[in-house]
């Protein structure tokens, strides 16, 4: 599943404006990458695949906070108490500025703020949509956290925007945007011998000069991708359209977590657990086919092993009945549902008492005056079953009739 990479331009955006880019296959690896209009930007990978937008790291502010409580994330509620909190630390006027909150704050808890130009951004969007790369996800290109990190890098990547190398200082203290020179240096926070430098390649000599630290080489579309892979999301308030696309954003968020290298051998091991199942499931219905074909082949057997005479055979056990009938006929042994039979079995239930009616049809004997209870019944039903005739109550009628009879 491939991600298209795409940093927003600084500067004032139109259809002309190049954004830089690049294109992940895997979410681990770099493919391509370049320059282009919106418009012109690499099609999607197919189903599975994402957009993903980056916001420069200079084109954001962060502001530490306590989450109001009682307000949940992404109201309008919540957008206008950030609003009252920020204003004495923002230099623009907050209705001007797009708020994102931190992803797993807690009413109450500190929390990261991240602010920048509202229609700035709303502008990048819309070029980005009108072109069909509508992002899946808006990203910051830098976030606080753990580790601590220094990066060096060449500046802005606008269209005729300065080049002047920067240093980024990343820690969960906030995102510090200095100047490459030893002047700004002075202005760094204090760092632990083992921060470690990335720096992109055109700038890695000076900032180890600089800095006197071994720099880890990074190119700024690595950078993107690792950026891509946070569980920042920018896209709130105004910018969540609705609870369609807020639905579409968590499970594209979701799809994004499980490719993700981390997520790999649980993969493996979801895919080997759901090919144990159908192995299981295949090797079960085979022995239960199996199975069943014994048993219809030892009943085809008794059949043909007791009655010669039957060549073929379709229905075993009605054909089987049918034979067995016919040999009782020829025999004049009585049936169980023959009326001497009922007879006989009604004689061994009813001992000293007397019946009032009995009545012999198709369907049975029934048999009016005995007063039997269902307990009594219970208890006679092993012996009755021995000579296959089933005994049963209705109302105060006794029936004795055949097994398997209805």
């Amino acid at each position: 599943m491939s991600i298209l990479i795409v940093l927003l331009p600084t500067g004032p955006v139109s259809g002309a404006t190049e954004f830089p880019y690049v294109v992940s296959p895997d979410g681990r690896s770099l493919a391509t990458s370049g320059r282009a209009a919106a418009s012109l930007l690499p099609a999607k990978g197919g189903p599975g695949s994402e957009v993903v937008a980056v916001v420069p790291a200079e084109a954001l502010s962060w502001h530490r906070l306590d989450w109001p409580r009682g307000l949940a994330a992404g109201t309008p509620r919540l957008r206008a108490a950030l609003e009252g909190l920020l204003e004495e630390q923002v230099l623009d006027d907050p209705e001007k500025l797009h708020f994102a909150v931190e992803p797993g704050g807690r009413a109450g808890a500190p929390v990261w703020v991240a602010a920048c130009d509202r229609a700035w951004i709303k502008s990048a969007l819309n070029q980005l949509e009108a072109a069909g790369q509508a992002p899946h996800r808006l990203v910051p290109e830098v976030a606080p956290g753990s580790p601590s990190l220094l990066l060096a890098v060449q500046g802005p990547a606008s269209e005729g925007a300065d080049e002047t190398p920067w240093l980024i200082s990343r820690s969960a203290s906030g995102i510090t945007r200095l100047p490459l020179s030893a002047e700004a240096l002075e202005l760094l926070p204090p760092l632990d011998e083992d921060t470690l430098l990335l720096a992109e390649p055109a700038v890695s000599a000076q900032a180890e000069a600089m800095l006197q630290r071994h720099a880890v080489l990074q190119p700024a579309g690595q950078r993107w991708l690792q950026a891509a892979q946070s569980r920042w999301d920018l896209a709130q308030f105004d910018l969540l359209r609705s609870g369609r696309t807020r639905l579409l954003k968590t499970l594209a968020g979701v799809l994004t977590l499980l490719r993700s290298p981390a997520w790999r051998p649980a993969r493996w091991a979801a895919l080997a657990v759901v090919l144990a199942h159908l192995v299981g499931l295949n090797a079960w219905a085979w022995a239960e086919r199996r199975a069943l074909e014994a048993r219809r082949i030892a009943i085809q057997d008794t059949l043909t092993r007791n009655f010669p005479q039957v060549k073929v055979v379709i229905d075993a056990p009605l054909q089987m009945a049918r034979e067995v009938a016919a040999l009782r006929q020829t025999t004049g042994a009585p049936a169980p549902g023959d009326l001497e039979t009922l007879l006989g079995a009604l004689s061994q239930l009813a001992g000293d008492r007397v019946a009032k009616e009995i009545r012999y049809d198709t369907q049975g004997l029934r048999v009016r005056g005995l007063d039997w209870s269902d307990t009594q019944l219970q208890g006679a039903a092993p012996a009755l079953r021995t000579q296959g005739i089933r005994a049963t109550l209705d109302g105060e009628m006794l029936v004795l009739r055949a097994e398997g009879t209805p």
